[in-house]
């Protein structure tokens, strides 16, 4: 296994910067995955730890060795692209078996090493096969076996899954996470979907603009993001903003004048710098939202615009007078039987709601979560 340390990575192409001074550490056998909208930098950095790209300035350590000028041959990792690029003329077994018979390795090692990678990504019954003759879910399974034949020290993942449709993407999550507790070998893994981040990481570094924005487990992230980009780029629905103004604090609570004139009330903790007069935003998830048939505490009046019917739960989406925006809210199946047009109370969690600064940094919170 091996660490990965990033210390002020620069990148820039001529004179357009990509990436702005990256700090990051990845420590043995951990799963880390780095997510962001497409253009963010999280690619280039990954191509960067292979040796595709050349680091600009900064230092790149891997396993605790300066890697800037190792040859990406020497770096001991494997890295599975979006694309499988398989050879279509071998088969299964020779496309796994390549490297290996490149590097020299003898028959025998290397049918031992290439049944080994398959039984564990299950495609023993595949090796005789053409890639034409397999699945895109297979065919992603035989790029990454061909990585794990090597036994690299670290594998780097390039969004391996976009290119599957739904249910194999899902398929394919539970069998990369799975491959990672049998390997316990580090990995890092790009992706653009939040979902494949929440579920697949073990630490997520969140790309916005070749910075990260925050960095932690998903279960941090999600309760306890750090500003306005990540609170709205993990979730679906994404987390509701709403303007505000401070018109009052206590100890350990807000209460905000929300557009349309409604007052509502929130915690907040003792350190928290938010005072009377400032205009902040106020987050909540769709999770956390109540729908009420009459006024109640801290409920504000909505009008109900449009229902999705999920079967399970539906998302009821309601405008707030004032507010051109429409708010999201997850409810039971039941909600569908609401009309569009309907008015109704909706309910702000006190305890489970964000406040945001002006400059979108979140300010500190009592934000408590079962």
């Amino acid at each position: 296994m091996a660490s990965v340390s990033l210390r002020q990575i620069v990148k820039h192409y001529d004179k357009t910067a990509v990436l702005h001074g990256i700090d990051l550490d990845i420590a043995d056998g951990e799963l880390m995955v780095f997510v962001g909208p497409s253009g963010c930098g999280k690619s280039t950095l990954l191509r960067m730890i292979a040796g595709l790209e050349n680091i600009s300035s900064g230092d790149l350590h891997i396993g605790g060795v300066r890697a800037n000028d190792i040859a990406p041959a020497q770096r001991k990792l494997a890295m599975v692209f979006q694309s499988y690029a398989l050879y279509p003329h071998m088969t299964v077994y020779d496309n796994m078996a390549f490297a290996l018979k490149l590097a020299g390795q003898k028959t025998p090692a290397i049918d031992a090493a290439v049944q080994r990678a398959a039984d564990t990504l299950q495609i023993s019954q595949l090796l005789q096969r053409k890639p034409s003759e397999l699945s895109g879910g297979q065919r992603q399974r035989v790029a990454i076996g061909r990585a794990i034949v090597r036994t690299p020290e670290l594998f780097l993942f390039d969004e391996p899954l976009s290119n599957l449709d739904a249910s194999l993407r899902v398929q394919m999550r539970v069998e990369i996470s799975r491959l990672h507790r049998e390997l316990q070998t580090t990995m890092i893994y790009v992706t653009h979907d939040q979902v494949e981040a929440m579920t697949l990481g073990q630490r997520i570094a969140v790309f916005n603009g070749g910075r990260i924005e925050q960095v932690g487990t998903p279960h941090q992230l999600y309760n306890h993001p750090a500003n306005l980009f990540v609170a709205g780029f993990l979730g679906t629905p994404k987390m509701n903003f709403i303007s505000a103004e401070v018109i009052s604090r206590s100890a350990d609570q807000l209460n905000l004048l929300l557009p349309g004139g409604a007052i509502v009330a929130v915690a907040c903790a003792a350190g928290s710098s938010a005072s009377s007069g400032d205009r902040v935003t106020l987050g909540v998830r769709a999770e956390h939202l109540r729908l009420l048939p009459g006024a109640d505490d801290n409920t504000v009046e909505v009008c109900i615009g449009h229902i999705e019917y999920l079967g399970d739960q539906s998302i009821v989406y309601a405008s707030l007078d004032g507010r051109s925006e429409l708010i999201a809210i997850r409810a039971p199946a039941a909600a569908a039987t609401l009309q569009a047009g309907q008015r109704c109370h909706l309910q702000l969690p006190v305890l489970q709601c964000h406040i945001f600064d002006r400059s979108g940094l979140a300010l500190t919170s009592t934000v408590r979560h079962a």
